[in-house]
């Protein structure tokens, strides 16, 4: 729904947004190689593909109750590199990713970045793996136990490996410990997210016969912190070789230059811009037009439901 409110001082809203990107969001310092592409499908495969995780360690908070890993930065940046031939060409033919795509019915954006992840693999020719099942049922009589998203051989260590993938956004409040990472939907915070993982989805030992050995989790999307948080230090776990956004209640004024991207976009903007003027709605997600800073716009109203400020 359109909210209409009051516009923050533009110098203000800079100053905090400055600020509050300044320690981790320096844009020389990120190395966002999906941006080259011109095709939007293919720079939202790129990011899928070749993005670090948005968290760069598993977070010692969380109680683990099955063991899993994250792959780190630099495996994401040598899958780029292999497959970066093929992204050029599709980049110029996009057909067969095109007709990949138009398999997928719902607009859900995690399943729209799982289906970029399943189109990457099953490229067998630019990465170690190979794709031994997708979206496996774990069945016991009547009931069903879980799901795989994917279940693969290494074929560099020779290990069955079990990875879950995600792609999710998530706000930091309060003190940015893991339980105070909410999502747009307030009962989906990182902490439920990650113990999901832990608890649920890597409880299996086998599956398809073969004996699971190493389990990823395959998490992307973006991480927001509030505008004003100088008084709280980033985690440790949070990657800063990935660029953050910054979420707040107000609106900027018209001279702050943002553009709302369209639902899509989340996952990763289109090369041109897809508006010219801002139409500010609730759980919008805005960029300047620069391309330096991405802002969520929340309702204030809204922050408070679930907790206790």
């Amino acid at each position: 729904m359109f909210l209409s409110v009051i516009r923050c001082n533009s110098a203000l809203f800079n100053l905090a947004l400055g600020v509050s990107m300044f320690a981790l969001n320096q844009a020389s310092d990120l190395h966002e190689p999906w941006l080259q592409f011109k095709n939007l499908l293919v720079r939202q495969l790129a990011f899928c593909v070749c993005s670090p995780n948005t968290l760069s360690s598993i977070p010692p908070e969380l109680e683990l109750k099955h063991t899993f890993e994250l792959h780190n930065t630099e495996t994401w940046a040598t899958h780029f590199q292999h497959y970066h031939s093929r992204l050029l060409h599709l980049d110029q033919h996009p057909q067969e990713l095109e007709a990949f795509l138009q398999q997928l019915k719902s607009t859900r954006l995690g399943l729209r970045f799982e289906m970029f992840i399943w189109f990457w693999l099953l490229d067998h020719s630019y990465h170690p793996y190979e794709l031994l099942g997708h979206s496996i049922q774990k069945i016991a009589g009547p009931k069903t136990l879980g799901e795989l998203d994917f279940l693969l051989r290494n074929t560099e260590s020779n290990k069955i490996e079990h990875w879950e993938v995600a792609l999710k956004y998530y706000l930091a409040e309060r003190d940015f410990s893991l339980a105070y990472w909410y999502g747009l939907n307030r009962s989906d915070t990182l902490l439920r997210k990650l113990n999901h993982f832990s608890q649920k989805q890597f409880q299996f030992e086998d599956a398809l016969e073969y004996q699971i050995e190493q389990r990823f989790v395959v998490l992307k999307g973006q991480l927001y912190l509030p505008i004003e948080h100088s008084q709280n230090p980033i985690p440790t776990w949070v990657n800063s070789q990935r660029r953050l956004g910054c979420w707040g209640s107000v609106i900027p004024a018209q001279d702050s230059a943002f553009y709302r991207l369209q639902r899509q976009e989340w996952i990763c903007p289109q090369a041109d811009l897809s508006s010219k003027t801002a139409h500010w709605w609730i759980n919008g997600l805005y960029q300047q037009q620069d391309q330096s800073h991405i802002y969520m716009f929340r309702n204030a109203a809204l922050l408070s439901q679930g907790f206790k400020r």
